[in-house]
């Protein structure tokens, strides 16, 4: 059963195959694809694939990617979740992204917040990483906010449009009660 989770203004949920027009206009927008280490979408069958790959990552236990859905509009706006899931080791990246219409609203730290706490409960993690390209502020900006801390830079290690970036790796630890 896919697990779906609310915040005060979200609700992440699975993504289906009638979200692919959604997905299609969040990545084949340069500015979101821009620090993604993906290449802007040309088609909606990309956006398909895309879909099916989420929903694979789900069914064989390397991660799970929810559907960012505003709660008032219904709008899906965005995805979030965790990719190299390692359950031996109780670790996981995060990654998300927001169309830039609903940028600055605080609700990439909402939407954040309630997966990192999902990923220490119910998924019995005890560390969160994330890869950010260096360039991008906002997201780096965020994560020191929501208190993940910067454990330095890999250099040269994602490639957007075939020229290849720095990247900063931050983690957060599920503190010890």
């Amino acid at each position: 059963m896919f697990p779906v989770l609310e915040t005060d203004r979200l609700t992440l949920r699975q993504i289906t195959d009638q979200d692919a027009e959604a997905i299609f206009v969040c990545f084949s927008n340069d500015k979101v694809t821009r620090y993604y280490g993906l290449e802007s979408m040309k088609s909606i069958e990309q956006a398909t694939s895309m879909v099916q790959t989420f929903a694979g990552l789900y069914q064989e236990k390397r991660g799970i990617r929810w559907g960012i859905e505003r709660r008032d509009t219904k709008e899906l706006i965005g995805t979030i979740g965790f990719h190299a899931l390692a359950q031996k080791h109780r670790r996981a990246e995060i990654g998300y992204e927001i169309v830039p219409a609903h940028w600055r609203n605080g609700f990439a730290l909402e939407a954040i917040s309630k997966v990192v706490s999902y990923g220490f409960s119910a998924l019995g993690l005890t560390r969160i990483g994330a890869v950010v390209f260096t360039e991008n502020e906002a997201s780096n900006r965020l994560l020191v906010k929501m208190g993940f801390q910067k454990e330095g830079v890999l250099r040269q290690y994602m490639y957007q449009n075939g020229v290849p970036y720095d990247t900063n790796v931050y983690s957060i630890l599920k503190s010890r009660e």
